[in-house]
């Protein structure tokens, strides 16, 4: 008996979550018509009040359906429990596992159809309030919107001087970097010109010496050579 009433409950449910999920797909394709259709908002964007009031009712029904299968599945759970019922019964247990995960399965499904409607209602509500307020700043008198574009040409002269300003700034910048540039090639020429001119009279020295050293050798070498000449020829002669 209880088996035959979560079955009668379980296909009640299916009918109504068909329903409910037929009814949410409706208000969404409702709604983005009616958007298609109308280019202003001369016509309220939720104007589905009826649906409105069918979501709520069937949201109801099924909430109370799952409620009472909920129960039959809990008096199931208890007559499995019960003294005069076998504790191993397989088939009694795999059943109510079966009972137990279409319920679950149904809950989450409306749930999930649930969440998508008041999301798809919401969205619509915002997207009303976007453009009534579109509307109503496009009927605003011509010298709010006059002074508005003097607002944006003001700030667009201001950008375009600031822009000016910072390409001169970058410019001189640049030149301040060239000239320190070249006043450190400068200062390494002139330091490179100093040590030469030290070093020149350096230099002079020693090729000053150079000179007295070879002119003592070809003294010392013809002074040799004489002294070996004197001696052949007082040889020769004795």
């Amino acid at each position: 008996d209880l088996r035959k009433q979560a079955r009668q409950l379980e296909n009640e449910l299916d009918l109504k979550l068909v329903s409910f999920s037929k009814l949410c797909t409706s208000y969404s394709s409702t709604r983005d018509g009616r958007r298609d259709r109308y280019s202003s908002d001369t016509t309220p964007l939720l104007n589905g009040s009826s649906q409105d009031r069918m979501f709520e009712t069937m949201a109801v029904e099924i909430e109370q359906l799952l409620g009472k299968l909920t129960g039959i599945n809990d008096k199931m759970a208890e007559y499995t429990n019960s003294a005069g019922v076998p504790s191993l019964n397989a088939a009694l247990m795999h059943t109510l596992q079966r009972h137990r995960d279409i319920l679950q399965d149904y809950t989450h499904e409306f749930h999930k159809t649930k969440a998508n409607f008041l999301a798809i209602r919401e969205r619509e509500n915002l997207l009303g309030s976007v453009r009534k307020d579109i509307e109503s700043y496009k009927s605003g008198s011509g010298v709010n919107n006059r002074r508005t574009e003097l607002f944006l040409k003001e700030h667009e002269h201001l950008r375009n001087s600031d822009r000016l300003i910072e390409e001169t700034i970058s410019i001189a910048m640049a030149t301040k970097e060239n000239m320190t540039s070249q006043r450190g090639m400068l200062k390494s020429i002139q330091s490179k010109m100093n040590t030469l001119a030290n070093r020149f009279p350096a230099v002079n020295s020693l090729i000053q010496r150079i000179n007295l050293r070879k002119r003592r050798d070809s003294l010392i070498l013809g002074g040799v050579v004489g002294v070996c000449t004197i001696l052949l020829l007082l040889y020769a002669f004795h």
